[in-house]
């Protein structure tokens, strides 16, 4: 199988392309290398993972925008890929509000590029894209929770099912933007014959990735541990989030890929059984690590959701998947890469 990842240096694109490569696929990775610029810190991050792909044979690596659309044909039109998978994306919310216009370019802009230049090449194809829980904005607020010690938690669900309304409610431009990816590939299977898989992801973690304030936060709060320097908790910690490692993702993309089953929209977290909030991600670190860290409270971001589990049951059903590794044991693997490259983050 040949595949194109865009974005394939974020943490998510580089252990997709890790895997499919080491299954013998053919894979080409595309990437602007822009995270950095994005979370505006000098700190490298994608340049990480790009510079680790180069030592498999099978990986080609292009660095490029998916908003040229030049290039983007070209491109595709050399490589003629079987599948795409689709992370390239701008996935801060912090930056969608300085700049909607580029966050609108990236996001809605740059994803109907993809969708086209693939078409162009193979009307019958296979796309996945990496949408976001964001879709539903203000929406997932609207289900009654109650508090507990260390978190939240729903009252009359266990999660946040694929029926939940995308309309009538609040939006972040994040979310506004991915929304539209997500329809525009929606739309292209229902208007040709793309095969479509949208992949509404919750907290995805893993190894090699570079996590910051605004965006991935078990990454950003190990790092801060394993520095020893102060973590800023905004709200009362409480706030719950469904944790997914990123190798439970890249295997419920392969099950979609090899499968039969037709395009589809499919939640995908870690689901009620692996969930973490803020306080009890702070506790499990100190128990893997023996070390505490000084922890200051902030008042509530605008935008923070109290709670946000996925319910993943189609996805299990459909994929014949389900995530296998703890957060105990996916956050120790976090820790252990976090200390072994110390040197990445000083």
């Amino acid at each position: 199988m040949k595949i194109i990842i865009t974005g394939g240096a974020g943490m998510v694109g580089a252990h997709a392309a890790e895997y499919f490569a080491g299954k013998g696929c053919s894979v080409l990775v595309y990437d602007n290398l822009m995270r950095s610029k994005i979370f505006d810190v000098d700190r490298k991050s994608v340049e990480f993972n790009w510079n680790y792909l180069r030592k498999f044979r099978n990986v080609i690596r292009v660095k490029a925008d998916i908003r040229n659309r030049q290039k983007l044909q070209k491109v595709f039109g050399a490589f003629k890929p079987d599948a795409v998978i689709h992370a390239a994306g701008q996935p801060g919310v912090g930056f969608s509000l300085k700049v909607p216009l580029e966050d609108a370019s990236i996001n809605a802009v740059g994803t109907l590029n993809v969708v086209e230049a693939f078409r162009e090449v193979n009307s019958r194809g296979t796309l996945i894209y990496c949408s976001t829980n964001k879709v539903y904005g203000d929406n997932v607020n609207d289900y009654p929770i109650a508090r507990k010690k260390t978190r939240y938690v729903f009252r009359s669900i266990e999660g946040i099912s694929e029926s939940c309304s995308i309309d009538h409610c609040g939006h972040t431009p994040y979310g506004i933007s991915k929304l539209a990816g997500d329809l525009y590939v929606q739309d292209a299977a229902y208007c040709s014959d793309l095969r479509t898989g949208v992949f509404r992801m919750s907290c995805i973690y893993g190894t090699r990735q570079f996590g910051f304030e605004d965006q991935g936060w078990i990454a950003w709060f190990a790092i801060r541990f394993m520095q020893g320097k102060p973590l800023t908790v905004y709200g009362d910690g409480k706030q719950v989030r469904d944790v997914l490692w990123v190798g439970d993702l890249v295997r419920a993309f392969d099950s979609f890929l090899t499968g039969r089953t037709g395009s589809g929209v499919f939640n995908m977290g870690g689901g009620p059984a692996n969930t973490l909030s803020l306080l009890e991600l702070i506790s499990l670190l100190q128990e893997i690590t023996g070390r505490s860290v000084k922890v200051r409270f902030d008042k509530w971001r605008k935008f923070d959701q109290k709670i946000y589990v996925s319910d993943i049951a189609k996805a299990q059903r459909t994929l014949r998947w389900s995530p296998l590794l703890s957060p105990r044991e996916g956050v120790g693997r976090v820790v252990a890469w976090v200390n072994e490259n110390a040197a990445l983050f000083r």
